[in-house]
């Protein structure tokens, strides 16, 4: 199985080109801001949404100048929603370090938020068309309407598994779908095909978020760099969890709902002992495979080439529970 590492080999050059692009971008003459900007450079991680993009365009084609700028963007959108995302789940931890609202409280990291939403439009403007912008811009709407519908269900012991997916289709997959959608558009390739791809990103997105949330529930903080356990602790219903609920006798779901109601205490270790004994975490997980089997068959209308290769590995190492 490849690593993300392993991924960059067909868009080496480019990839240097969107951090690049980047850095001069975000670049600040105030020593403050620049200092935080530095801090969240940290939270690029694997880069994965800039990869997904150059790795569609260049399975669709060539790469140019569209691609390095609409990865940049993407980028930054991206981060702008982790760095809100540490504030309304009052993280302390991102990428082994400090988050922002940890450092510098929660007006400023909101404010950062915004600073790189901003910068991530400036950008895009210097395109050519105003396409690119506005998918976007659609997309964008798209995530805060997902993460608006996960607020008013936090502690909703009868969130729907529909609902949920529903969520994370809007705050997570919607985004991870315009990166490949953007990409493969960028190098004009047809529009069966940038919908193929649009449809392969989102179908990533949703395996993505599902081992995302499993992933809070049983790893550690010092293996995946980040807090754990804040969706338990916020009462945030996610999938394992409804498995468990919708498979629970009246006891067991009554004392889950009494659980998740109760704001007085950390939730995350009870709700581990809950299903640990039970098949929640595995039905979880296939559900991520099914959507992995589907994103591979989205790729079939791609010429064979080390690009396509790259898309199907990055799909299947989504479901190694090591991302």
């Amino acid at each position: 199985m490849s690593t993300l590492v392993d991924l960059t080999t067909p868009i080496a050059a480019a990839l240097d080109e969107v951090v690049a692009t980047f850095d001069a971008e975000l670049r600040c003459d105030l020593p403050f801001v620049d200092h935080l900007v530095e801090h969240v450079r940290r939270y690029r991680g694997k880069f994965l949404r800039p990869r997904l993009l150059l790795l569609s365009g260049r399975a669709a084609g060539e790469l140019g100048r569209d691609h390095v700028v609409l990865a940049a963007v993407v980028e930054m959108v991206h981060l702008a929603t982790l760095v809100h995302d540490d504030v309304l789940d009052e993280a302390d931890v991102r990428r082994s370090g400090a988050t922002v609202n940890r450092m510098v409280g929660n007006e400023a990291a909101v404010l950062l938020g915004d600073y790189l939403i901003s910068h991530a439009y400036h950008l895009c403007s210097s395109l050519g068309s105003t396409s690119a912008s506005r998918r976007i811009a659609a997309v964008t709407n798209t995530v805060c309407e997902g993460e608006l519908m996960q607020i008013r269900h936090r502690g909703d012991p009868e969130l729907t598994e529909a609902q949920y997916l529903e969520i994370i289709r809007r705050k997570t997959a919607a985004l991870t779908g315009v990166c490949c959608e953007l990409g493969a558009a960028a190098s004009r390739a047809s529009r069966e095909v940038v919908d193929h791809m649009a449809a392969f990103g989102v179908d990533l997105g949703m395996a993505f978020q599902i081992v995302d949330d499993l992933l809070d529930l049983t790893g550690a903080e010092n293996e995946l760099g980040k807090t754990v356990g804040r969706d338990a602790d916020l009462g945030k219903l996610t999938l394992p969890l409804i498995r468990y609920r919708d498979q629970a006798g009246p006891a067991e779901r009554a004392r889950f709902a009494s659980l998740l109601a109760d704001d007085t205490k950390v939730k995350s270790e009870s709700v581990r002992s809950l299903i640990a004994d039970t098949d929640a975490m595995n039905s979880a997980l296939d559900t991520a495979r099914l959507y992995v089997q589907s994103a591979l068959g989205h790729l079939s209308l791609l010429p064979a080439g080390d690009a396509r290769d790259a898309l199907a590995d990055a799909a299947r190492f989504i479901v190694t529970l090591r991302h």
